[in-house]
């Protein structure tokens, strides 16, 4: 089994930044990727990024170039930075852990409990 926290959730005015983390506990698999995602109240869940276990990186459209992913093996965490942030980003944020990680919800195992991320106007 493996467990997932994520952290670093919060309220900030439109323009900010805030970091998300993500640690993995318990039984990881050898080479895993991390996924991000988010749902808003109302919406599907829907795909922010990637890391796979090579570290390949992507990103969905809507937060390229805003938000970056980072892994720190050492630590099983993974990171979201999240800049320039905008009312629409508000939602609640997952991680997912799974070993051939693609930007379907359903290539992942395990999931986290969501950190809620509110932007304010």
């Amino acid at each position: 089994q493996v467990q997932l926290v994520e952290s670093g959730g919060g309220l900030v005015q439109a323009g900010g930044s805030l970091r998300l983390s993500c640690v993995a506990s318990g039984r990881t698999p050898s080479n895993y990727g991390v996924g991000w995602f988010r749902q808003a109240p109302g919406q599907e869940r829907e795909f922010v990024g990637m890391v796979n276990w090579s570290g390949d990186i992507r990103y969905a459209p809507s937060v390229k170039g805003r938000f970056t992913i980072t892994r720190d093996n050492a630590k099983n965490t993974v990171y979201l930075q999240m800049t320039r942030l905008k009312p629409g980003d508000t939602a609640v944020y997952y991680c997912a852990v799974g070993q051939y990680v693609t930007e379907m919800a359903r290539a992942y195992n395990y999931w986290g409990q969501g950190t809620q991320v509110t932007v304010s106007s």
